[in-house]
């Protein structure tokens, strides 16, 4: 599902803050990261907080702090460089998490509130970010202004497939495998959508971008939580570090390959 390429808004008008592109081309190994990143964000959220009883508060300022320094790193770099963009969207995967979380479990706000909160402040993210730039491909996300915009983005669309998913799983008590049923379904019907019914491309990404969150979260739950509690029972410690090696080699893969490099 490859986003298009209309012509660069900055063409002819040189910026002190113009980059290659920091984002890789959407290829099917994209989405199958992307999906294993979501996972992680919820087994390794709940493996700090619960199994090493960081508790919720230590876990969200250590991962906070890891996130900075990781969108640190990635924010430096001249052009899109696997390593430091995967890392950064497996820590604002798990960042996404324990914000939700602590609005829950701390603040006491209700799913629905919260998940339409995320939802508005995504749009919103959207809306500024196609005024002030003209465009919400992501094979333009080369000037250090919509690189931001972008990793804002993805931090809203992490908070919010928190929120719908746990909604879903949880509150509305559709369990976690229905409720990955249900997310993967609807990810399928963007698809066709996009491929038989022209949905515009940016849209048709977006929003499976957003779905995946939700998808991985509760295939997360599924695999990690106990089998009274409607899971596999395979723990967070095992699910974790099995994800996160299939990530590092495909990272691995794709650095020596460079089949997710955009043009430059």
């Amino acid at each position: 599902m490859n986003t298009i390429t209309p012509p660069h808004p900055n063409a002819g008008n040189p910026k002190t803050d113009a980059l290659l592109n920091k984002v890789p081309q959407v290829i099917l190994l994209f989405w199958v990261i992307k999906i294993l990143a979501t996972t992680v964000g919820e087994t390794a959220a709940d493996y700090l907080n619960f199994d090493l009883n960081f508790g919720l508060t230590a876990t969200t300022l250590v991962m906070s702090g890891a996130l900075a320094l990781a969108l640190f790193i990635q924010v430096q770099a001249p052009r899109y460089i696997p390593w430091r963009y995967w890392l950064t969207v497996v820590l604002v995967s798990v960042v996404g998490t324990l914000i939700t979380d602590n609005l829950t479990d701390h603040l006491g706000i209700p799913l629905e509130v919260s998940t339409a909160g995320f939802a508005g402040a995504l749009i919103l993210v959207f809306a500024l970010w196609y005024q002030r730039e003209g465009t919400l491909s992501i094979h333009h996300v080369d000037t250090r202004a919509r690189e931001l915009f972008y990793w804002l983005a993805i931090l809203c669309t992490f908070a919010l497939g928190t929120a719908a998913g746990d909604l879903l799983a949880e509150r509305l008590n559709a369990g976690f495998l229905n409720a990955t049923l249900i997310f993967a379904s609807s990810i399928g019907l963007i698809y066709l959508a996009y491929r038989f019914f022209k949905l515009g491309p940016i849209l048709a990404f977006w929003l499976a971008y957003i779905l995946t969150r939700p998808l991985g979260a509760s295939f997360g739950d599924y695999l990690s939580q106990p089998v009274a509690d409607g899971g596999l029972g395979l723990g967070t410690v095992g699910t974790s570090a099995l994800f996160l090696s299939v990530i590092l080699a495909l990272v691995i893969y794709l650095t020596a390959t460079h089949k997710d490099r955009l043009p430059d």
